[in-house]
């Protein structure tokens, strides 16, 4: 008997599918009490699509791909409470998402819930929250509010950074100590060790499985590697994932350039990086979401 394929599990924030501002900001200004009064007088009010709305609905869309089983699956996470929390399900039902469970925490932060519903990302607007879905060990981001724009087809486009998120920060660590011509011989002399894994390595991993179920010409999802790397500190990379028998449809190495441009060209629905500035650029023009990890996120 043959074992069913693992599935491809993403856990959100309310404030990251939908458009919160508004009652954040009475939360922020007034309290609980009056946020609460704010959302059930609204609840049947049905909430504008948040930052990350795009990517959640490609990646529903997949499950209607494949046969049996759904093999993905949206986990809704909140502070709201379950009543607060009504507005919420009323537009997931409005928009006609197929989110099943979710877990509503009162004011609590919700990362706790995350390894219970074996989540392989969880995406937040609250950097706290992040923070400690990473120290679990989940892959996970904080999305950046900005100029997101949707691609217009049925395909999902992940982008990745590498060091600090796809790989470990230990070439970056040396970057930042001792300067680019230092890092440069280090990558060079190390070309045939791969890399340590990332925060992300698991969750592009579970993505390739579920690539793998697909064909060649009809896959719904694509996957990009877009690095401020350049030659010679490319061959590390490439012989790294070789290592982890991880293929990514499209690798950039930029030199050092902006990547936002790249990014928009890619038509990525989602680009995750552990440097503050270069989330901060690439928000402009596509969903961005910040991994606060490794030596570039230590004092921050």
């Amino acid at each position: 008997m043959s074992q069913r394929p693992e599935k491809l599990v993403i856990a959100i924030s309310s404030r990251a599918l939908f458009n919160l501002q508004d009652s954040h900001r009475v939360f922020e200004e007034q309290g609980l009490e009056a946020f609460s009064a704010y959302q059930i007088e609204r609840e049947n009010d049905v909430l504008e699509k948040g930052d990350a709305f795009p990517l959640v609905e490609k990646f529903l869309q997949i499950n209607g791909r494949l046969e049996g089983d759904p093999r993905v699956e949206v986990i809704l996470l909140s502070r709201n409470s379950a009543d607060t929390g009504l507005r919420v399900f009323n537009s997931v039902e409005h928009y006609g998402l197929n989110i099943t469970r979710a877990a509503f925490c009162n004011g609590e932060s919700p990362y706790r819930y995350i390894a219970p519903f074996g989540c392989h990302l969880f995406l937040s607007t609250d950097g706290r929250d992040v923070r400690h879905a990473l120290e679990q060990g989940v892959a996970a981001a904080t999305l950046i509010a900005g100029g997101a724009r949707q691609r217009r087809d049925d395909t999902l486009r992940f982008a990745f950074d590498g060091d600090a998120v796809i790989f470990s920060d230990e070439a970056e660590q040396i970057f930042k100590r001792d300067g680019l011509a230092a890092f440069t011989a280090a990558e060079r002399a190390s070309a045939q060790k791969p890399l340590g894994g990332g925060p992300f390595k698991g969750f592009l991993e579970a993505l390739q499985r579920l690539q793998a179920e697909f064909g060649a010409d009809d896959c719904p999802i694509r996957t990009a590697l877009v690095t401020a790397r350049s030659a010679p500190a490319h061959e590390r990379v490439i012989r790294t994932l070789r290592a982890w028998n991880i293929r990514i449809d499209e690798s950039v190495f930029l030199g050092g350039l902006p990547k936002g441009e790249f990014l928009r060209a890619f038509g990525a629905d989602v680009f995750f990086d552990d440097q503050p500035s270069h989330c901060a650029s690439a928000a402009e023009h596509v969903a961005t979401g910040h991994v606060p990890h490794g030596i570039a996120n230590q004092d921050a």
